[in-house]
This record gives C-alpha cells, structure tokens and sequence, in this order.
C-alpha cells in the first residue's frame, strides 16, 4: 500500500497543484467523493465546488486546503489524480466580502436576465461565486479552529 498521491490539477492557465498528497475531496455530481492512495481507477466529472486536499495522514481538518474549482474532468489511475477544470483558486486568493459583492452582483444579473443566454451566463456567474465563497468561509472557520 502507497502511502501517497499524487495530485495535479490542471486549469486553463497551466498547473495549479502538482504534489504528492494523502487525501483529495473532489465535489462530483453524485456528492463528493475522498480519494485516497491505492484508490481504484476512475474517471468521472466535477462540479462547481470545494475541493479539499489532506497533504499528511495525521492531518486535522483544520489543516485542510481548500480550493474553490469550476467542473471538470477527474482520472484516477495508479497512485495520480488529475483533475482539469476550467478555472481553481485557492482560498488564500479569495476576499470573502469581495465574494458575496459578486455573488450579489450575480444574483441581479440573473433576475435583470432578458434572454436565456444572459441567464445562462448569470447563472454561471451565480455558481462560480458561490462557491468561492463557500471556500472563503471554509477558511475563515479553519482559521479560528
């Protein structure tokens, strides 16, 4: 049994993680699921979410890293992650009042929508920042643990 994984995730704009990990959380469209070393192989999608990465076995949650992703593709196979998403920022990068500005800004956008297209791209919008800050508070409540 391996005692670690190998994590790369990969955006638009180039590699984002590339590291061994004992644990990744990955939001899926059936809920999240945990990968962990000697994981069996998979391929399956990501959702807009949390991902969560333990880098040690002894690891308290609260020393969890967080990044909010966009959906995606994920592969599983001997000992490696891969995860390619469209965008990935990690909490540390994420202003939470800056966030729920946005999030705010959204949610106008896609109740002024005119046509579909434009709630399309509010709803988007409405997504992306939501989950940003999901993980901006993730942070926060790790931080006073």
């Amino acid at each position: 049994m391996s005692s670690n994984l190998h994590l790369e995730l990969v955006t638009l704009r180039g590699k984002k993680v590339d590291q061994d990990i004992y644990e990744v959380t990955i939001p899926t469209e059936t809920g999240p699921i945990s990968v962990y070393p000697d994981h069996e192989a998979l391929v399956t999608l990501a959702i807009p979410g949390a991902l969560a990465i333990r880098h040690n076995r002894d690891d308290p949650d609260s020393k969890l890293e967080y990044l909010a992703i966009t959906g995606g593709v994920v592969r599983v196979s001997n000992g490696r992650v891969r995860i390619l998403v469209d965008e990935a920022d990690h909490s540390e990068d994420i202003l939470e009042e800056d966030s729920k500005a946005a999030l705010k800004r959204a949610m106008e956008l896609r109740e002024n929508a005119k046509d579909q297209v434009e709630l399309e791209k509010a709803m988007e919008l409405v997504d992306r920042h939501a989950v940003r800050l999901k993980v901006a508070e993730l942070r926060r409540k790790r931080r006073v643990n």
